[in-house]
Formats: C-alpha cells, sequence, structure tokens
C-alpha cells in the first residue's frame, strides 16, 4: 500500500504555510545559478529538433528532469535539482519541450501532456551513453508526461524509477480549478505567455493555425479546443483532457514512480490524488505533505528544495 501518510515536509517556516506565497516565491523570488551545462540540440524522427542540457558526471547513474508548462531546462526547480543530483555523482540531463529553451522549433507543432515520443527520444539519447541506471523527474507537466511515459510504454530495464512533483493527475480538475480565485493570476501569466508563443507559429504556419482566436484565449479551453487538441491528433480537449490524464494510466504502471501532491497546492483539484490507485498499487506511491504549494517546497535551512532532496531519497530506498 504505496501511500505515504505522514510526509516529513509538514512543518515549512510559517510564511510558506501559505500556499501562493510559497509557489510565487519558487517562482520569481528564488535564485539559483544555472549550472554548468553543455547545450546539444537533438534531432527527432519527424524532421523536428529539441534542446538538451546536460552534465557528464563520471557516473553509471544519469537523472532526467521535465519542466513544466511553459518552462523550461533553466527553470529555478530544475536548476537546485540538478545541482543536488550533480552534487551526489548523478549525470544530470534537462530537456526542453518543443518551442521552449529560447528557440522555435521547426514544425507547426507544439509541447503537449502527452508528448511521450519526445520524452522517449530524450530517453534513448540518455540510454545511448552507455549508463546503468537511469532515473527522471518531472515538474507539474512534466511529471504528466513522465507519468503517461511509464503508463502507455514499455520501460527499458535500465529505467530504474521517476518521481513526478506538483502534478496534474487529472487535467480537466486543473484547468477548471485555476480559473477561480487567487488562481486566476497564475492562469492570466499562462496565457499571456502561450498568446505570444501562438502568434509567433502563427506566422509560421498561417495554414495551421487561426490566428484570430488567439486573441479569445481567457483560460485553458480556448487554448486546448483551438490550438492543443486539433494540432495533435485530439477531436476536442475534452478528449484531449481525457486521454493524457494519467488518472487513466497509472494502474498500467509497473516501475516504481513517487507522486508528491502538496494538499495546498494551488494548481490541483481533488481527483489529483489518486489515493486508491496507490493504495492498491505495488509501484505508484503517492505523498501528499500539507504544505508545499505548487513546485516549491522551500526549507527553512537549505537552498534546495524538499522535492529534489525527497526525490534522492526516494531512488536511494528502491
Amino acid at each position: 500500500m504505496p501511500i505515504i501518510e505522514q510526509s516529513e515536509y509538514d512543518s515549512p517556516a510559517i510564511i510558506h504555510r501559505n500556499r501562493h506565497v510559497s509557489t510565487i516565491y519558487a517562482a520569481l523570488f528564488k535564485k539559483f545559478e544555472v549550472p554548468g551545462y553543455t547545450r546539444e540540440k537533438l534531432e527527432l524522427n519527424d524532421g523536428d529538433f529539441i534542446n538538451i542540457d546536460f552534465i557528464i558526471n563520471d557516473s553509471k547513474k544519469a537523472v532526467i528532469l521535465c519542466h513544466g508548462l511553459e518552462g523550461d531546462s533553466r527553470r529555478t526547480y530544475n536548476n537546485s535539482c540538478a545541482s543536488y543530483f550533480e552534487e551526489k555523482g548523478f549525470s544530470v540531463f534537462a530537456w526542453n519541450n518543443r518551442t521552449c529553451g529560447g528557440e522555435m522549433n521547426r514544425l507547426p507543432r507544439l509541447y503537449h501532456h502527452g508528448a511521450v515520443d519526445d520524452l522517449d527520444e530524450v530517453v534513448q539519447f540518455v540510454l545511448k551513453k552507455g549508463f546503468e541506471e537511469v532515473y527522471l523527474i518531472g515538474y507539474s507537466m512534466g511529471g504528466v508526461q513522465l507519468l503517461n511515459y511509464f503508463g502507455w510504454t514499455k520501460i527499458d530495464q535500465r529505467i530504474k524509477a521517476a518521481v513526478s512533483i506538483s502534478v496534474p493527475t487529472h487535467i480537466a480538475t486543473s484547468a477548471e480549478v485555476l480559473k477561480q480565485g487567487f488562481n486566476r493570476v497564475y492562469l492570466k501569466n499562462f496565457t499571456i505567455d502561450i498568446k505570444k508563443k501562438l502568434k509567433y507559429k502563427a506566422a509560421q504556419f498561417p495554414d495551421f493555425i487561426n490566428s484570430d482566436q488567439i486573441d479569445k484565449i481567457s483560460s485553458f479551453d480556448e487554448v486546448d479546443q483551438y490550438f492543443t487538441a486539433p494540432l495533435h491528433g485530439f477531436k476536442s480537449k475534452d478528449d484531449y483532457y481525457q486521454r493524457v490524464s494519467p488518472e487513466f494510466s497509472l494502474e498500467n504502471i509497473t516501475t516504481p514512480v513517487l507522486i508528491i501532491n502538496s494538499l495546498d497546492d494551488p494548481f490541483l483539484g481533488e481527483r489529483c490524488y489518486p489515493r486508491a490507485i496507490a493504495k492498491n498499487s505495488r509501484y505508484v506511491y503517492l505523498e501528499t505533505p500539507k504544505y508545499g504549494g505548487h513546485c516549491a517546497f522551500p526549507l527553512r535551512d537549505s537552498m534546495y528544495s524538499y522535492a529534489e532532496k525527497r526525490a534522492f531519497d526516494f531512488f536511494e530506498s528502491l
């Protein structure tokens, strides 16, 4: 019964017991130096590309970091996680989804929660370097991608485990929660960035993207109905949400994964805490700290977060 009833992250500083303070602090105010990465452009099977930042250590272990929505390989949560695992002797690979990381991709296709084909190409890139043990860590959307990868595909035996942090396992619920109260601030920021990217894409590919719809975007309803779904082969936003929500594939997972979702995460609805699945699975672990916000989990006496420390401990425990 892999439900972790008592999280060790239950007593952060008082100020960080406010969900919005911890979330905004981690996203805007916390700073962490970008590791000394090497960047390589990975050519994909469909003629597109993605950029991968990496650090090679003299190690048989590697960790792959998957960023969140409108993020990139060099977001603060990725930087601190990469630094922590580098100190532990791991090689680190932080990949950028299509359109992310400072360079626009070639094709009309964007990124989305079910882009496991791109993640698989990253995994194969890492495996070809000869590592004996490979682990994955995903934040928010990146956590969805890795859970779908573990639930939809046959996993190479060299991939030992994964950790998903602040992960919306039920996408429709998360999209609705972001329309409520102060959460609309986060939604507004997302839509501003997504509009800019879609306008760039509409100029590149006017036959694929209806530029008139872009200014009508006010929530993920419009983003996913008019852009994400048709560009990536889904019938509608509802079809997209159903097919890419890990809730519907977690039972297929046969490699250990830990989900860390705080109970105060402003991005998550009740269906983003898959307790019944974790209770009945040998491989899906669920930890639900009382605090932590979204992709935050700040610690009192460390520049690192609880998330990367917990991920390392989970990998070492297996």
